[in-house]
């Protein structure tokens, strides 16, 4: 039972996939922004913060954003079976969640720094492992490659000015 097989199946999946991964990357996105809610508000305000920084209620429309952007493109990359391209994917994405509570939770600003390099590194890979199998896919990433690369800046900019000494 392939998809050649049952072509309605293949059409279902085809717009089933993105929207799954859509509901899945804003649910746990979420989730990870949720879980370290008590441990930015006072603690992040007393912090120095570099030129160009957001106000906080910025975050979390623009991150919204993105993860539907995120999750539109590992559907499609699902559905055209791209495994490895889902694989870096899955890899940059269990970095992202866990960017949050490490920044916010532990307070642990350079390791912090240490994985949002590590995003960027998985990110550009799979954007360019998506240009090989469905160039739309790899356009979807491009906003949230460009946020992470302002992201950086700002995590920097903030372990930098906040630096101990």
């Amino acid at each position: 039972m392939s998809d050649e097989e049952f072509p309605e199946r293949s059409k279902a999946s085809a717009w089933i996939w993105p929207v799954v991964g859509a509901l899945v990357c804003v649910g746990l996105g979420t989730a990870s922004g949720l879980s370290t809610v008590s441990g930015g508000g006072e603690w992040y305000q007393s912090l120095e913060k570099p030129p160009g920084t957001p106000p906080p209620w910025l975050f979390g429309p623009v991150w919204t954003v993105l993860y539907i952007l995120m999750g539109i493109s590992v559907g499609r990359l699902i559905h055209l079976r791209a495994n490895g391209t889902v694989t870096l994917f899955v890899i940059q994405f269990v970095l992202n969640l866990a960017w949050t509570p490490i920044f916010f939770g532990a307070h642990a600003i350079g390791w912090a720094l240490v994985v949002i390099f590590s995003i960027w590194a998985f990110l550009a890979l799979t954007i360019r492992s998506a240009e090989k199998h469905d160039p739309l896919s790899a356009m979807l990433l491009v906003p949230y490659l460009i946020w992470i690369m302002y992201a950086t800046y700002l995590n920097a900019g903030i372990a930098w000015l906040n630096r101990a000494g």
